[in-house]
């Protein structure tokens, strides 16, 4: 399975070497089909390192439907793609490749070490061992159509020429990730409609003395609330609550952020628990895109088919990932989302090309 360097020539290209890019490269192997990874950073998987702290809660141990039920707005374009990959099978992939696991009392999953790194070591070796071409420091410029049905992909130092190319290059937060908006340029340019850049699960700021003086410390047994003026529930998680020099985050106040931007709500009250403090925050702002712990917004999914993650717009073209105009709450949810487009892309190219 090694890259022609010559020709150049590969049957599916793969952009962007994060969650879905690797589990993507790492589907194409396990079906024999031919690949080549392009990441433009010097290494796989920056922001999967990042995730959880650093520990990469991977995955939810939970059953599809309830999966769905709490990813909300997108559960229903996803279903398809968590329903072919659902959390258990995200577990026995990695279980499958000697990763041992760690499961929490409530379902969320671990790599036993609590080491991120050993998630994207696990990917590493795999495509190692079946020798995927993995091409780093290499950002792609262009995707160009062929006219005859596949395309080049273009990079400052050469050309590929793919016969399908899966786009998974992230969002636009932790841009040094690597995670710079590159596939919204490329679907935007190949006509596919972008939805706007928003922050997802992160935190809220506040000056209040009552967060600030706490700065630093950590209440795992918070809750956090969004409530409407007068006072009526909207929405309610109990979770991890942070006090930061900005404000507030931690799962219970980045679950409520995104319910709040989902909502596109523009007057509301934030009642959060730490501690033994109980306060409540009027239209608190969220913070820049940037330090998000997901973009909200991406590629239409109007202009991409569910069933195969094959642009609607330029046959032969797949999305997966964060790329996407789809996210879900915090706690394993993503990266699932990232593996589930991704073999999902990668089992309709499979079909496509036998």
């Amino acid at each position: 399975m090694k890259f022609d360097a010559n020709q150049r020539k590969a049957p599916i290209a793969i952009i962007g070497g994060g969650a879905a890019g690797m589990f993507a490269a790492a589907c194409a192997v396990r079906r024999g089909l031919k690949c080549v990874l392009l990441e433009r950073k010097a290494r796989l998987g920056s922001k999967v390192l990042m995730t959880a702290n650093g520990r990469c809660n991977f995955t939810k141990d939970v059953s599809p439907e309830d999966f769905l039920a709490a990813v909300g707005l997108c559960s229903e374009w996803v279903s398809r793609a968590i329903r072919a990959l659902p959390p258990r099978e995200v577990i026995r992939f990695f279980r499958s490749l000697r990763v041992p696991l760690r499961r929490m009392a409530d379902g969320r999953m671990f790599p036993a070490d609590g080491k991120a790194a050993t998630i994207v070591h696990a990917f590493g070796d795999i495509l190692r061992d079946n020798s995927v071409p993995v091409i780093t420091n290499c950002a792609v410029k262009d995707i160009v159509p062929d006219g005859a049905g596949g395309f080049v992909v273009r990079t400052e130092a050469f050309d590929i020429l793919a016969s399908n190319v899966i786009v998974a290059t992230g969002g636009v937060s932790y841009p040094k990730t690597g995670s710079v908006g590159d596939g919204q340029t490329f679907a935007r340019k190949l006509g596919h409609r972008v939805e706007p850049y928003r922050p997802g699960l992160i935190g809220m700021e506040t000056s209040d003395s009552r967060v600030v003086s706490h700065a630093g410390k950590r209440f795992e047994d918070g809750r956090a609330k969004v409530l409407s003026p007068d006072g009526k529930v909207l929405f309610d998680y109990r979770g991890e609550v942070d006090c930061e020099s900005f404000g507030l985050s931690g799962a219970a106040v980045y679950n409520c952020q995104r319910y709040i931007q989902h909502a596109g709500l523009r007057d509301f009250v934030l009642e959060v628990w730490f501690g033994r403090e109980r306060l409540k925050f009027s239209n608190l702002r969220s913070r820049p895109v940037k330090e998000a712990i997901v973009t909200l917004g991406g590629v239409s999914l109007d202009d991409v088919n569910p069933a195969t993650m094959c642009s609607r717009k330029v046959p032969g073209l797949y999305f997966a990932g964060e790329v996407l105009d789809i996210d879900g709450p915090t706690g394993g949810y993503n990266l699932t989302l990232a593996f589930a487009t991704a073999s999902l892309a990668v089992s309709s190219i499979a079909r496509r090309v036998h």
